[in-house]
């Protein structure tokens, strides 16, 4: 079976990179991290979920293998898999940006873990700002397919709709991310709002106009 996404070293040796530095880390951090550890925060930046070292050190590192490996395999399993070869450019482009993502989270963790004063109430809407920018500059150029984009029924029924739910879409994405960045530098009573109105506008916003444009097209 032909490979429709054509990994080669130039697309894989920063995610594999990313893999092997974090699976190193992890063993490292666990032999010095405290038997409880902090792995959850709220909006105030304030730890409000503990636990064991183990899940501390080595829960990301495996999720991100686990990531990576569905990455790899997931045009495999898509009807649509020939679509891939339009975007695989990009594809490559989303895998290494979200296991990059993680990474950074992982190390940003481990380190407030062990005592730095790191502000994971500040940084981590940044990063997911930062995230959700570049997703969003790359989103329309992702072409139809089951498992990666803004996948409803419309976008799913119709490229026409996919095409244009993906450009408005990308926009969207990219206006919610600048608002995360803005979102930790807010009176802490807005934060939470904010971080709703984002969420709900970027589901009701895609969704929406995606049924929008389905309906008039079928009027056509």
């Amino acid at each position: 079976m032909q490979n429709p996404i054509k990994p080669t070293i130039k697309t894989e040796l920063f995610p594999i990179l990313l893999l092997i530095i974090t699976s190193i880390t992890s063993f490292y951090f666990y032999s010095i991290f405290p038997e409880q550890v902090p792995m959850h925060w709220n909006i105030a930046g304030e730890i409000d979920g503990w636990g064991s070292k183990t899940m501390g050190a080595f829960m990301l590192p495996v999720t991100m293998v686990g990531m990576y490996i569905l990455f790899l395999g997931l045009p495999y399993l898509d009807p649509r898999q020939k679509r891939y070869e339009q975007f695989s450019k990009i594809y490559h482009g989303f895998k290494a940006i979200i296991l990059l993502f993680m990474a950074i989270m992982y190390f940003l963790i481990g380190a407030n873990t062990l005592g730095y004063n790191v502000p994971i109430g500040t940084l981590v809407p940044i990063l997911v700002g930062i995230l959700f920018i570049l997703i969003g500059n790359y989103t329309a150029k992702i072409k139809p397919n089951w498992f990666i984009g803004i996948r409803t029924p419309w976008t799913l029924s119709s490229e026409e709709v996919w095409n244009k739910t993906h450009r408005i879409g990308g926009k969207i994405f990219v206006f919610s991310g600048l608002l995360f960045i803005l979102e930790p530098f807010l009176p802490l009573n807005y934060q939470g709002p904010v971080f709703a109105i984002i969420i709900i506008g970027i589901v009701v916003g895609t969704f929406s106009y995606s049924y929008f444009i389905y309906k008039k097209e079928q009027k056509k």
